[in-house]
């Protein structure tokens, strides 16, 4: 059985024009002699006005009634894409989370899919019909509805091409594919034919927007090939597949960049076993997300300098919990808002050397001064001031010839 899994996000399907759009896709699938299923998420903006309702009905809503909750936007979409194929004389109908089912495990509000049974669904596909599946959604062991976190009906589209063995997994979104680099911020930036699991998992993980990083992991943990393409215009995508499937890699594929960062340092810690613990266990615990950590131990060996960085709209939080820990001390607290992460990214620089030479030499050329550093096997990272975001993008873009990718 020759199936391909089709997966519309909340652009694509934002409204009844787009949708009506969205069946002609899916029916072009179908006259290709494909079995085709279908995921959607939920209307652009639903979820959103969703969520608003229940902070307006409580501060500390059910987690449980959340699910519930947030999960019926994806309803209505499936419910209008499968009307329209109805109406276009296609055999459809939309599939619920619970009616095939899908199976979660973990917490509410940010599950994992981990069985989908498959006998209705292949029943469906054999009668010629093209199921309209809930993205995003699941059920857990006692049989209540759970989601699988935000962006997360890829990983629905991902976990289903799995289970039912598609040719094809097909992200349809509302870029063409996934580019160099944010192409709003820089007009030079080209799109990526192919990309590995490793690089679109940094990219995703350090700003880039197309994919959430959980769905990359579990295309990458599963070995899912995907296509990234436009919903609105006919062109080909990105392909995201292994390391191995792509011949003549570039240095760098791609730069990424965050703008909504701040710069912490605790001045004066006593360097003893256990005290950078001490400091981010509670950050932890009030689930505060520490990014990159670089300590500087001081000459005498007795004091250490420890510098991190964290969302903004975690500052004050983390500032009061850093001045009540009593299990810590330190001299100063310095805090800096408006930093920027940018980061170079590329399986290439595992086996090329003067990588980091190259970048930090282009951003000295500039007269942008580094605060952070921070690497793995394929990327680089640098904080710097915001203010420098574009300068640097431009410079690190013409340095490693991404203007010039074809």
């Amino acid at each position: 059985m020759k199936i391909v899994v089709l997966k519309f996000g909340g652009t694509s399907v934002g409204t009844v024009k787009k949708i009506k759009k969205v069946a002609e896709i899916i029916a072009s699938y179908k006259r290709k002699n494909y079995k085709v299923m279908v995921v959607s998420s939920a209307m652009r903006g639903v979820t959103n006005e969703l969520i608003k309702k229940s902070f307006e009905i409580s501060d500390n809503f059910s987690v449980s009634e959340y699910d519930v909750l947030v999960s019926s936007g994806e309803q209505m979409a499936c419910s209008l894409i499968a009307g329209r194929l109805i109406h276009n004389g296609y055999k459809s109908r939309s599939w619920l989370s619970w009616q095939i089912p899908i199976f979660t495990d973990g917490i509410h509000k940010n599950s994992r899919i981990n069985q989908i049974r498959k006998k209705k669904i292949f029943e469906y596909l054999k009668e010629g019909g093209i199921p309209i599946i809930t993205g995003f959604q699941g059920i857990n062991n006692k049989g209540r509805i759970t989601t699988i976190g935000r962006g997360g009906s890829d990983a629905s589209a991902i976990m289903i091409a799995k289970f039912f063995n598609a040719e094809k997994c097909i992200i349809y979104t509302d870029v063409e594919g996934v580019y160099t680099t944010d192409p709003n911020k820089l007009k030079k930036a080209k799109k990526i034919k192919v990309i590995s699991y490793e690089e679109m998992l940094e990219m995703a993980s350090l700003g880039a927007k197309v994919m959430q990083p959980v769905s990359i992991q579990d295309a990458r943990l599963n070995r899912i090939d995907i296509e990234v393409r436009s919903s609105f215009v006919k062109k080909s995508g990105t392909f995201i597949t292994k390391r191995s499937n792509i011949i003549n890699n570039k240095i760098v594929t791609g730069i990424s960049f965050t703008q909504n960062d701040s710069k912490i340092s605790l001045i004066g810690v006593k360097d003893k076993p256990g005290v950078a613990a001490a400091i981010f266990k509670p950050l932890s615990k009030n689930l505060i997300n520490v990014d990159m950590v670089v300590q500087n131990i001081s000459a005498n060996g007795k004091e250490t300098d420890l510098t991190f960085t964290i969302k903004t709209e975690d500052l004050s939080k983390t500032k009061k919990i850093i001045k009540e820990n009593k299990s810590i001390r330190f001299r100063k607290l310095l805090l800096k808002k408006d930093v920027s992460k940018i980061s170079v990214i590329g399986v290439g620089m595992i086996s090329t050397p003067g990588v980091t030479f190259r970048m930090f030499q282009t951003l000295a050329n500039k007269k942008i001064n580094i605060q952070v550093i921070s690497t793995s096997e394929i990327k680089i990272s640098v904080l710097i001031d915001r203010k420098n975001t574009k300068k640097a993008l431009v410079a690190l873009h013409r340095e490693f010839k991404l203007d010039k990718r074809k």
